[in-house]
């Protein structure tokens, strides 16, 4: 919590005309010290303006900041105020409406230097706020190099500044300057906890959405489990019991990371899981997906998927592939083939037609479904993983069991790659034929 406020008790507009700079600058400490007690930055702009005419006399002043917007494709910045004094009401609802290098505050804003105009009627970039001006001061509040705002004070009076008060002011500006950061930084850190929680949630719902146990079917032996990186996973697989003998299989990878890939993953569990229940063929169910995901999901976002069924009794997989990675096929005798039908990945198009294709197991062969944060997953020289030493593994670790064959790949990745976190998700489902 911030400390409670104190107030300067010196009126805000006219200050000891007997003030030496030594005093002053007394005076600026003991309200740098006031203002650096909050992290609110209405509240900071607002005290400093209030007790700003202890030092330097006004009779208007602002605090202006700059902020950025987009037209039309091009980044223009204006100036926002945060604090004014002394303006018509009709002013300071409307702000002015100046651009970088316009009148005194653009100009100073520009060239980050500041500026005193003894008669602001004799100097042609003056911009007429209010008719009783007959002088002016403006200083610089400047970030990392960076002018980020502007102090402007204005007198009824001519020649009411000098160089002593502009120093005054300049001093005050960085201050000021330096208490944005602090808050700025402070909004930051804030953010990124709050970031970092909706992330945690939204990983451990991810997580609840996976199965909680492999699969159990006559004929075969299967695991399955995602290596997922150190944030939400875009890839996701899934099995669902249809009859005794059967189960759908799923191994899915979202384009992209976070928590938009993970949403997509829901979405197609839903939906892939809705289309199981009403007996889908694997064609069909994705071809109803696609279209579900092109009314849904922006442009550029897709999914790559298989979706098959897995009979026990017939040893055989009836699958289709979305733009993924083409299942491998590996043989005891160490033979091993990609099999390499697909179609387009899932929301790229409507009314997409999807192909069936047919796989009958022979005894003791393996089908390997993956994402490609596996095989593309690279070392420090930038080579990848690669389908070819994925097989290669898996001929080496032919006699384990499925569970094992998981971790032995995993760790034979993570040897490669010398890392302990993927650059990529990645997601290994293992069907051994017994």
């Amino acid at each position: 919590m911030s400390e409670p406020i104190q107030k300067i008790n010196k009126p805000a507009s006219s200050p000891d005309m007997h003030l030496t700079v030594v005093d002053k600058l007394r005076m600026l400490l003991d309200i740098t010290k006031t203002i650096s007690r909050t992290l609110d930055l209405d509240e900071v702009l607002t005290l400093v303006m209030d007790t700003l005419g202890s030092l330097i006399h006004y009779d208007a002043a602002g605090i202006y900041l700059i902020e950025s917007t987009t037209v039309k494709g091009e980044t223009q910045y204006v100036f926002k105020s945060k604090a004014v004094r002394g303006y018509s009401i009709s002013f300071e609802l409307i702000e002015p409406r100046l651009k970088l290098g316009e009148g005194f505050i653009g100009y100073v804003a520009q060239t980050g230097k500041p500026l005193i105009s003894p008669d602001v009627t004799q100097d042609p970039r003056y911009f007429p706020a209010r008719p009783q001006t007959r002088s002016e001061i403006i200083a610089p509040i400047i970030s990392n190099n960076e002018v980020i705002g502007v102090f402007d004070l204005e007198s009824d009076t001519l020649n009411a500044y000098d160089q002593d008060d502009s120093s005054v002011l300049q001093l005050l500006a960085s201050q000021v300057a330096i208490i944005i950061e602090k808050v700025e930084l402070h909004d930051q850190l804030v953010e990124k906890k709050r970031l970092q929680a909706q992330l945690e949630i939204a990983r451990q719902v991810q997580l609840a959405l996976l199965p909680e146990h492999d699969p159990h079917l006559r004929n075969f032996d299967i695991s399955a489990y995602n290596f997922s990186t150190e944030e939400v996973s875009g890839d996701y697989y899934d099995w669902v019991e249809i009859f005794d003998d059967q189960i759908g299989v799923v191994v899915a990878d979202a384009v992209g990371k976070g928590i938009p890939a993970a949403l997509l993953m829901a979405f197609l569990r839903a939906s892939l899981r809705t289309g199981v229940q009403i007996g889908y063929a694997p064609h069909i169910a994705l071809s109803k997906v696609n279209n579900l995901l092109w009314d849904s999901v922006e442009d550029h976002q897709f999914v790559t998927a298989i979706y098959g069924i897995l009979d026990a009794t017939n040893k055989t997989f009836v699958y289709s592939n979305a733009g993924h990675n083409p299942p491998l096929l590996i043989s005891p005798n160490g033979d091993y083939r990609m099999v390499e039908y697909g179609d387009l990945p899932l929301g790229m198009f409507r009314e997409m037609r999807y192909h069936q294709h047919f796989i009958r197991f022979d005894a003791g062969q393996i089908l390997l479904l993956y994402t490609d944060g596996i095989t593309e997953a690279a070392n420090s020289k930038g080579e990848e993983y690669g389908t070819e030493r994925l097989a290669r593994k898996v001929i080496e670790g032919f006699d384990l069991p499925a569970i094992k064959m998981i971790d032995f790949i995993r760790k034979d990745v993570a040897d490669f790659t010398e890392r302990k976190f993927l650059d990529d998700d990645g997601t290994l489902f293992i069907i051994k034929a017994i």
